[in-house]
């Protein structure tokens, strides 16, 4: 009775993971339009940090469901005998909450390949160099192909063309490394990791792709406010940058590297903005605020949750057991 016993467990926890997910998800399409014009008026980091929380809260919601309700008040009410058969309902939901995990693990292998194979071949067709009052170590690739990108998750590496080497002046590389360097500061390629973890709506739909885009977006105006350092000059030699790379060639790597054109970007717009030299301070003030904000949100929900912990899980319990009937 007792494999019989667990598998209830993990069935329901798939269901009310895809439940609790489905519910929240449609929650946030519905107020993603206002997020999108909240977004507009805020320093690009805070937007970016806006729109990844939003894109995360139906993961995490649904996994605190699971994790802190379902799991404890299965364990705690249900007794070990007599083990009831799972309706259709339940089971069908158990399947689709299974299969949106599968389809996130497997996305996100692909792309931790992809990368690893990127950087296995950029290795092989170069080797590293150092520049004048940059401490980083580069990786020059003999290839004529336009790229300059920040690779990897962990401990992310800087990858260069020759081409892009030699075509662009002293002040335009320093201003295109430090925007790679901005994006490895705020652990850019572990978010788009995660991105490609937390599962969407529905398997095999692309529901979130317009929130990921806009991410995305404003992911590259933050690293570009922090390369050009709120200065009108460092912003011209990075707009400079962009477009003699981009007059080159676009050329997009994996999902999980970070390359200075950022296919399907806007560079048109990131140009266009540059000029208009925006400062980053605001940006960094207004991470601390969300950031503030964030954990006394975080705090209020676990203080709750101890408060109404026991009268919690008996309802949960009884709402469980409406679903497997």
């Amino acid at each position: 009775m007792i494999p019989e016993y667990y598998f209830r467990l993990v069935c329901l926890c798939c269901a009310s993971f895809f439940l609790v997910h489905t519910a929240v998800g449609a929650g946030v399409l519905l107020v993603a339009p206002a997020a999108y014009r909240r977004a507009q008026g805020m320093p690009a980091r805070s937007a970016a940090g806006l729109l990844l929380s939003l894109r995360l809260l139906p993961f995490v919601v649904a996994s605190c469901a699971v994790v802190a309700l379902c799991v404890p008040s299965y364990l705690w009410f249900e007794p070990r005998d007599g083990a009831e058969p799972l309706g259709m309902v339940c089971t069908a939901a158990a399947i689709l909450g299974a299969l949106l995990w599968v389809l996130a693990a497997v996305r996100s292998l692909e792309a931790l390949v992809h990368t690893v194979r990127f950087e296995g071949r950029c290795r092989n067709a170069g080797g590293e160099a150092r520049l004048d009052g940059w401490t980083s170590p580069l990786l020059v690739v003999d290839a004529q192909t336009p790229l300059l990108a920040l690779s990897g998750v962990l401990r992310p590496k800087l990858f260069l063309t020759r081409a892009v080497y030699e075509a662009l002046g002293p002040e335009e590389l320093s201003a295109a490394l430090r925007h790679e360097d901005a994006h490895r500061n705020s652990r850019d390629n572990l978010k788009r990791l995660a991105l490609l973890l937390v599962p969407e709506i529905l398997p095999f739909a692309r529901s979130f792709t317009a929130l990921e885009r806009n991410w995305a977006m404003y992911s590259e105006w933050a690293a570009d406010d922090e390369a050009s350092g709120g200065d009108a000059q460092g912003a011209l030699w990075l707009a400079s940058a962009l477009v003699r790379v981009a007059r080159m060639g676009t050329a997009c790597g994996p999902e999980l590297v970070a390359s200075l054109t950022a296919c399907g970007c806007g560079l048109e717009a990131r140009v266009e903005r540059l000029l208009r030299a925006g400062s980053p301070r605001e940006a960094v003030r207004g991470r601390g605020r969300m950031a503030r904000h964030g954990e006394l949100l975080l705090a209020g929900a676990f203080t709750s949750g101890i408060v109404l912990l026991p009268g919690a899980l008996a309802c949960v319990h009884g709402l469980l057991e409406r679903l497997v009937q």
